[in-house]
């Protein structure tokens, strides 16, 4: 199983990016988000990776954070939802704006994705809301507590993670009411499809 790959940049698509690896192109279909994290032409870029096996083709996936990845399979457990629209749903925002649309229930952020209508962005919400409470939960955005980590620290990492600025992680858990780490973060994700602004 490929996990993850690191090369050189040797052509950028739409939709893929090409990494040479000792000699060797992969070509990896991408999301916007990832797309736009990737270095120019000729940089070093690293990927995390997921092979998808069809009858007629070996599709190579990458992401630019192992929780995009992780994500990207959640999605794939939704009736109705494929690769290519996952990841037409994981470009349509930062992972932490899309996590923010699943944990406040807004089918109008799914809905705006090309070929997402009203049934599947409920399906995407229904589906995948405990799951990506279960994942908070379970560590996969957040590390493990220290004695010496307040929960707000820690809800501070996994929003700066998820790819907020700090200035704007401590602005959205500025608001942000909760015990704990992961009811905290909840709350910020909630907040930003709320329409908190950002600066």
């Amino acid at each position: 199983m490929i996990a993850m790959l690191r090369g050189e940049v040797a052509e950028r698509g739409p939709d893929h990016v090409t990494l040479m690896c000792g000699g060797v192109g992969y070509r990896l279909a991408v999301s916007a988000q990832t797309l736009g994290a990737v270095g120019p032409l000729g940089r070093e870029a690293t990927l995390h990776t997921h092979l998808i096996v069809r009858d007629d083709a070996l599709v190579l996936v990458g992401f630019a954070a192992e929780a995009e990845r992780d994500l990207f399979l959640a999605l794939l457990g939704v009736q109705a939802v494929g690769p290519k629209l996952a990841l037409a749903v994981l470009g349509a925002g930062t992972l932490g704006a899309v996590l923010g649309a699943i944990a406040s229930g807004d089918a109008h952020f799914f809905q705006s994705v090309p070929g997402v209508g009203k049934r599947t962005a409920e399906r995407i919400i229904v589906e995948l809301r405990e799951k990506v409470g279960a994942a908070l939960g379970d560590g996969i955005v957040l590390r493990r507590a220290s004695a010496a980590d307040s929960p707000r620290e820690l809800a501070r990492e996994g929003l700066v993670e998820l790819g907020f600025t700090p200035p704007e992680a401590d602005r959205l858990l500025a608001e942000a009411t909760g015990e704990s780490a992961e009811e905290l973060l909840a709350e910020a994700l909630r907040a930003t499809r709320r329409g908190a602004q950002l600066r």
